[in-house]
């Protein structure tokens, strides 16, 4: 992430959309079950509400720093993190109640990896378990905020498509005009 967009998902600010927008919306509907695992949480503020919605809370993040400053500030608090690559998860098979990804996905840096991030969660969820997820739609005001950033969006009208391919039996997929969500079922 740039500077700018890092300070932003770092704020105060960002952390009112998570809880007001963002986790209601992604959630809605879904029971996430015991062992949860969150993609990409960068600095961590979507991490500290979803800790408090499951027993067992395990973040991958690929970012050495952030990883890093996030056990630092939530291991205490019982949530286990793992710097590591979404595409390799180092994960059993069937390890997972549930996968959570919230506004992470456009920093995947090719489609081709989206989709092996998408087979990967397929892999380590339970059978009848959700992947969840909600990321940015692509726009001028997006854009702006990832200048030399890694900026894949998500392409709604393939989502779907996408993601059967990855092993999903059941998807979802609900774009507006902010956000496209997603539920996709093993």
């Amino acid at each position: 992430m740039n500077d700018a967009h890092l300070k932003y998902c770092a704020s105060d600010e960002w952390a009112e959309a998570v809880n007001r927008w963002i986790i209601p919306g992604a959630l809605a509907g879904v029971t996430l079950g015991t062992a949860v695992l969150e993609i990409g949480p960068g600095p961590g503020r979507t991490t500290e509400r979803l800790r408090e919605l499951t027993p067992s809370l395990t973040a991958v993040e690929l970012d050495t720093k952030l990883a890093r400053q996030l056990a630092a500030r939530l291991g205490a608090a019982g949530v286990r993190v793992i710097q590591g690559d979404a595409t390799t998860l180092p994960f059993p098979a069937a390890s997972f109640s549930a996968v959570v990804s919230l506004t992470m996905l456009h920093h995947v840096p090719s489609v081709a990896d989206q989709d092996r991030l998408f087979a990967e969660v397929a892999r380590i969820l339970r059978p009848g378990a959700t992947f969840v997820g909600v990321d940015s739609r692509d726009g001028e005001d997006f854009r702006a905020l990832h200048v030399d950033d890694i900026c894949v969006p998500l392409d709604p009208g393939t989502l779907d498509r996408r993601l059967h391919e990855a092993g999903f039996a059941s998807v979802n997929v609900d774009p507006n005009p902010y956000v496209i969500q997603f539920h996709a079922t093993v």
